[in-house]
């Protein structure tokens, strides 16, 4: 189990140096940093000095350290829109994106594990005709779409939910339905089609012939077993809820990270946007080592092998 760990946790960091190397240089083959940094009005020694305080004038490998050393110390620069240490804007705007992220992420399990369970094991029935209806509706309404129904439902025209921004309990649910709602419907299939797969399988029906409880069946022999792939999918959504919320924070008004990405983009403020570039790829790649690391103890195979 050591050995397979310390493979996954090399992967891991040869990831993240590619993920670093990427960012860095879609960064300079985007343009000139001194056109984004420096007014139109700037003269050519104006860039000089400028050049030379950032280190934008010595060989590429030399910025690429220093990018990577500034990084790991947190020092990613200063936003140029808001002229202050991009680190300071994440520290403001990352905990309303990880509330919201995290709370849709609990709902999404806390509706889609049972149902999807109930389905597989009702197979044919209504219930499992419903929960497939409800995946498919789930999987193919985007989320902007589904935000704004709700919005004009619940707070235009009934009037009982506001329409967006922080605040008390009720300002949470609009948005968390809309985060939860497509996560939701990918776990409901995914759980429906793993307990499927393992109901089948030779030793669930030798347990059944034991006289094994069902629901001993079901919730140990059966649900532990079918988890595998939706723990993988689990943490790789959630990772996504956090990146995805862009256009969710833009529709209902949330001061959190995907809401300054959109602003960061418009007005060209290319250190916030490398950087939260950088840290959702480096949260996904660490997302895929921790669902490695659970592997190791939900799955003998890998833990003994």
């Amino acid at each position: 189990m050591q050995r397979f760990i310390l493979e996954r946790f090399l992967q891991m960091l040869i990831a993240v140096l590619a993920v670093s190397v990427i960012v860095f240089l879609l960064g300079r083959m985007s343009g000139d940093p001194l056109d984004i940094l420096l007014p139109p009005e700037a003269t050519q020694v104006d860039r000089d000095i400028a050049a030379a305080q950032l280190g934008l004038d010595k060989p590429l490998a030399v910025q690429y350290v220093s990018f990577v050393s500034h990084a790991m110390r947190g020092d990613f620069g200063n936003s140029t829109r808001a002229a202050k240490p991009v680190t300071e804007l994440i520290k403001e705007r990352l905990p309303v994106t990880a509330t919201f992220g995290l709370i849709s992420m609990l709902v999404s399990l806390i509706i889609a594990l049972p149902i999807g369970v109930y389905a597989a094991v009702k197979r044919g029935s209504a219930g499992d005709f419903m929960a497939r209806m409800i995946v498919v509706f789930g999987q193919s309404t985007p989320s902007f779409w589904l935000g704004l129904v709700l919005i004009y439902i619940f707070a235009v025209t009934l009037g009982w939910l506001p329409v967006g921004g922080i605040g008390g309990p009720k300002f949470y649910i609009l948005p968390v339905i809309t985060l939860a709602w497509h996560g939701a419907s990918g776990i409901m299939r995914l759980t429906r089609s793993s307990m499927l797969d393992v109901l089948g399988t030779e030793y669930v029906k030798l347990a059944r012939i034991k006289g094994v409880p069902e629901l001993k069946v079901i919730w140990r022999h059966a649900f532990q077993n079918a988890m595998l792939p939706v723990i993988t999918y689990s943490a790789m959504l959630l990772v996504m809820l956090l990146g995805g919320t862009v256009i969710i924070e833009t529709v209902f008004g949330l001061p959190g990270l995907g809401r300054l990405v959109v602003e960061s983009v418009t007005s060209r403020d290319f250190p916030v946007v490398q950087t939260v570039v950088l840290l959702l790829s480096v949260m996904y790649i660490a997302a895929n080592f921790l669902v490695d690391i659970m592997y190791t103890y939900v799955n003998p195979k890998i833990r003994y092998g």
